[in-house]
Order: C-alpha cells, then structure tokens, then sequence
C-alpha cells in the first residue's frame, strides 16, 4: 500500500520525470570517471529518463483511441455542444504547460456545510458549488472515494470548482462509512442527497431535469447504484472514475498485487462473504441492474489499476452495450487507480476533456 501513490502520481506527472531524469543524466555524463558505480548510476538515470518518457510516447495513439471510443458511443456528439459552452471547455485533450503550470478552474461561488439528512443522529451535509451568476443550472452530484470507510466532501474540490465555473450547480455530498455502517446504509445516503436535491433544486439554483451523478471509486459504485435502482430517482447520467461493478466478482478474483486487501475491504463494508450473503452481494453490485433504458454511462478506468481490475468495468460496458443503453469506456493505458488526484496530470487532462463534453451532451 505505501509504494501505492507513487504507482498513481509517476505517470501523471512524467513530463517533470523527464526533466529531472534528464538533468541527473547530463550530470553524470559531465562527472562520469568511468567507474563501475558511475556506469552504474548513468545506466540507471538513464532507465529512468527511458520509464518516465512513455507515457508522453504513448500519448497520440490515446487521443486518437479516446476520441474514437466517444465517437462510438454518442455518435457525432460534438454537433449538438453550443459553441458557447465549448469555448468554456478545454480545447486539447493534453496541454503539456499545464502539467508544470497547472489547470485554474475558474472562479465559483461556495457553501459548505448544507445538512440534508440525519440518520441515526449522525448529521450529513454537502457542499454546493456555483458558477459566479445566479441562474437555473444542470446539477452534478459527487461521490468521493475512500472504500467506503474514508473520505469527505472536499475532495476533488478542483475538479467541482472547474464544472460550477462552466455552468454546473455541483454537490459533493457525504455518506456514512464502514466499519460502524454496513451497507445498503451508503446508498440510503445518496437516495437522500438525490431527494433532498430534488426537493431543494430551486433554491440552489438546479435544475432538477438536468441532474447526472459523478462519483470516484466507492462513490463511482455508489453512483451507478443510485442510478440504476429499478426504483431510483431519475437522473440523465451517470460518470463513474474507476469504481467497481461486480462485487462477488471482486471478492473471488482480487486483483495481484492487493495494496488494500480488497477481500477484507469487501468484507467489512458486506458484512459478510458472497457465500454467506450472495444475495446481498448481487444487491450492492451494479452489474446486477443492467438491463435496457438506462442513463447514458461514462467509465473512465486505467489499464495499470490495481485496486479495481479493468477486466470487470469492460464487462460492465460489454453489458450495457448489449442492452441497447449508451455506455462509453475509456481506457488509459498507464493510469492507476486515483489518478486524478493530480488535477493537472497526463490522465486527468484527458479524463477531463471527455467527461465535460459527455455531461454537456448528456445534460444539454
């Protein structure tokens, strides 16, 4: 687990890699005495330099395959983008400035702290974020990561604060965590978020037939969850960064390398086995929901992640698509499990580009 965020941050922040491989390998060059240890240490920095380049490598061929991947599931989305909302957008899929500058999301308008449940006393709140005008906005609904045991709703307070300055009314909400609450007691929280959205959208400035729900990890399971329940609140999309989709599945085939004992991750948040609970487990699994009309879904994964296999999210869409639903999945070749947490990473630039084109297509 400990060597963890460094497998996710080393390819998203590569071009830096580069320079500094580059930079010690010059220096070993200059100093170089030709002794085995000199020899030694230049082979390295130059191995170094050789790993940290091929994701940049790789780049071009990724463009061309998430754009395809977009095409294949909207079709010819971008004709139907107003071009006002598209010179909000980011214009390339990859700007290699921005790794070293950064990306600045926008100004935004900010309230935390808005309870909108109290379950067994524990009080539940999310924070809203709004573009700078006052308006009727499309909503976007954000579940953090954390395996259901961890987390808040500050987190990936960037990427909320880039939607609501591009016209999005974003809630990041809260839920309760394992070990002390067992699931479906997560889900009950979203259902009650969604509720209390619907309820309230006019005064937060939502409009409440524009809603789509965007959630990382354990909030991308719970995303899908709330959104394809047979009896679930409607919403017109849903976006899930790598979260899982067959629990049972997870649990019998974890992945190798496991950092977070993902049996053991599965068990507390169950309660239990799949062979002492499949039914439950069936129950908390997305991949049990699917069948035909539902919302337009985004999965974005990473080939390298080692938390939740890629294997099972391509079998999610595989089914989606199948049922005649929209489903768009698209693959990073050398990103982990949470590789957004650097915003303005290789993999994060490329997630971003697609998935504000695919909200605004889906909540146009």
């Amino acid at each position: 687990m400990s060597l963890l965020p460094l497998g996710v941050g080393a390819p998203e922040v590569s071009p830096w890699l580069v320079v500094l491989n580059a930079i010690a390998s010059l220096l070993v060059l200059v100093t170089i005495r030709r002794t085995p240890w000199q020899f030694l240490a230049l082979v390295a920095s130059l191995l170094a330099l050789l790993l940290s380049v091929l994701p940049l490598l790789q780049m071009p061929a990724t463009q061309q395959h998430l754009a395809g991947a977009m095409r294949d599931g909207l079709g010819d989305y971008s004709v139907s983008l107003p071009s006002s909302q598209q010179k909000r957008m980011r214009e390339q899929p990859f700007v290699l400035a921005d790794v070293f500058r950064g990306i600045n999301p926008g100004e935004s308008r900010y309230t935390s702290g808005i309870v909108f449940s109290n379950p067994d006393g524990v009080p539940l709140s999310m924070d809203l974020y709004r573009p700078p005008q006052i308006g009727n906005y499309p909503a976007l609904i954000i579940i953090y990561a954390g395996a259901w045991r961890s987390g808040d709703p500050t987190q990936n307070a960037d990427f909320s604060r880039y939607m609501a300055a591009r016209g999005y009314s974003v809630f990041a909400i809260d839920y309760r965590h394992t070990p002390r609450y067992r699931f479906p007691a997560q889900l009950d929280d979203v259902r009650a978020a969604l509720a209390f959205i619907h309820q309230h959208a006019a005064e937060y400035e939502a409009d409440p037939e524009r809603i789509a729900i965007v959630g990382r990890s354990a909030g991308g399971h719970l995303a899908m969850l709330a959104a394809y329940e047979p009896d679930a609140l409607p919403v017109k999309a849903v976006v899930s960064y790598y979260g899982p989709v067959d629990l049972s599945g997870g649990y019998a085939d974890p992945p190798r390398p496991d950092p977070i004992d993902t049996r053991a991750v599965l068990k507390t948040f169950m309660g239990g086995t799949p062979a002492t609970m499949p039914d439950r487990y069936r129950q908390a699994s997305p991949i049990s929901y699917v069948r035909r009309s539902l919302p337009p879904t985004l999965l974005v994964h990473g080939s390298r992640d080692n938390l939740v296999q890629l294997k099972f999210i391509q079998q999610m869409h595989q089914r989606l698509r199948a049922d005649g639903n929209i489903s768009v999945l698209l693959e990073i070749p050398w990103a982990e499990h949470a590789f957004d947490a650097v915003f303005q990473g290789l993999s994060n630039q490329l997630a971003l580009y697609h998935t504000e084109r695919f909200l605004d297509w889906a909540l146009r």
